[in-house]
C-alpha cells in the first residue's frame, strides 16, 4: 500500500513511518520541519528511515496546495494519515490565529487533496483535548465535546467536523483518532515528561502547575502506533476512536515514577494553574477494543524506563 503521512518527521509520525516501512508499505512523508522545536530533532527522526528504498520525503506545508500536490503525485497514495498540526495547548492561547490556519485550513487542504486525487481513506489525528473539562469519566466518543477550553482543542474539534463533512459529501472513509498524552522515545521536548526529565537530569527545578493532583492518561508510543495501524486496516465510513492507556495518573505520581526511571530526585517549583489546562484526561477505549482490537499493554513504569534509557543515550538537544 502507498501511504502519505503528514508530519512524518514528528514524534508520532516518525514512529508510524518506521512501522509502515517495516510492514512493507511505501511511504511518502510530508513535513515542513516547523521550528516550533529544534529542527535538528526532526532531522534526526527522519534519519532513522530517510535512506529506506520505500520512503520519499517531501519538504512542504500542508497549507500550501502546491506542496500537497507534490506529495500526492510522488506516489499515488491509497491512504492519507494526517498527523501534521500546530501543537501545544498553552501556545495556542497566546497565538490562536496560526493554530486555526494550520489545523483547520491545513486539514481542509489535505481533505481537498483526498477528494481531488480520489484517495479513498483518510486518518485524522485528533486529541483528547476536545473533551475539555468533561465531568463524566472516563471520556467516551459519544460525550459532548462542544466546550473546548483552548484554541488548540477547538481546532481539533473543527478538524473532526470538517472530516465528517468530507466523508458524507465525497464518500471518503475517514477515521478520527483522539490521542491521549502520547509519550516515549522521541517525544517532543516541550511536553511534560521530556521537559521534566531533562530538568531533573540537569539538577534544575521542574515547573509544577497546581498541587500535583491533575491526572493524565499517559499512553506509550507503541500502543498509540498499534492503534493507528489497526485504524488504518479497518478504516470504513466515518468513525472516532479514543486511543489511550485508560489508566490516568496524578502529576505527582508521574514525577515519582519519572524519578525512579531516571534514578534522580526532582526539584519542584510550584506555580499557579495555567489557563487551558484540563483537570484530567481518562480514555474510555471500549469502542477501540471492540472495533479495532486495540489493547494497550505498556505500564507507565515500563514506558518511562524505555524513555529514560533513550534520553540518556541520545544526542538530541532542545
Amino acid at each position: 500500500m502507498n501511504i502519505l503521512v503528514t508530519g512524518a518527521a514528528g514524534f508520532i509520525g516518525s514512529h508510524l513511518t518506521e512501522r509502515l516501512l517495516a510492514d512493507g508499505h511505501t511511504v511518502v512523508g510530508l513535513d515542513n520541519l516547523d521550528p516550533f522545536y529544534d529542527m535538528a530533532i526532526k532531522r534526526q527522526n527522519l534519519s532513522n528511515f530517510n535512506q529506506h528504498e520505500n520512503f520519499t520525503f517531501v519538504l512542504g506545508d500542508i497549507c500550501e496546495p502546491e506542496d500537497v500536490e507534490r506529495a500526492c503525485t510522488e506516489q499515488k497514495p491509497d491512504m492519507i494519515v494526517h498527523l501534521a498540526a500546530k501543537a501545544g495547548v498553552r501556545p495556542s492561547i497566546l497565538a490562536p490565529v496560526p493554530y486555526h490556519q494550520v489545523n483547520v485550513e491545513g486539514t481542509t487542504v489535505m481533505l481537498e487533496a483526498a477528494r481531488h486525487y480520489k484517495i479513498p481513506k483518510f486518518i485524522f489525528a485528533s486529541s483528547s483535548s476536545v473533551y475539555g473539562n468533561n465531568e463524566k469519566i472516563p471520556f467516551a466518543e459519544t460525550d459532548n465535546v462542544d466546550y473546548p477550553i483552548s484554541p488548540y482543542a477547538a481546532t481539533k474539534k473543527a478538524g473532526e467536523l470538517i472530516c465528517y463533512t468530507y466523508s458524507h459529501l465525497h464518500d471518503i472513509d475517514i477515521t478520527c483518532l483522539r490521542f491521549f498524552t502520547a509519550y516515549g522515545p522521541r517525544q517532543r521536548p516541550d511536553l511534560a515528561i521530556h521537559k521534566f526529565a531533562r530538568l531533573i537530569l540537569d539538577d534544575k527545578p521542574i515547573p509544577v502547575y497546581g498541587d500535583g493532583s491533575m491526572r493524565r492518561d499517559y499512553t506509550y508510543i507503541d500502543d498509540i502506533i498499534d492503534g493507528v495501524r489497526a485504524a488504518m486496516d479497518r478504516c470504513s465510513g466515518y468513525n472516532i476512536y479514543n486511543l489511550g492507556e485508560s489508566q490516568p495518573i496524578r502529576l505527582d505520581e508521574l514525577i515519582a515514577e519519572l524519578e525512579n526511571a531516571l534514578g534522580k530526585k526532582a526539584i519542584i517549583n510550584r506555580l499557579p494553574l495555567q489557563p487551558g489546562d484540563v483537570n484530567q484526561t481518562y480514555a474510555d477505549v471500549t469502542k477501540a477494543k471492540l472495533e479495532l482490537g486495540y489493547h494497550p499493554t505498556t505500564e507507565l513504569s515500563v514506558g518511562l524506563k524505555r524513555f529514560a534509557d533513550w534520553l540518556k543515550n541520545t544526542n538530541t538537544t532542545e
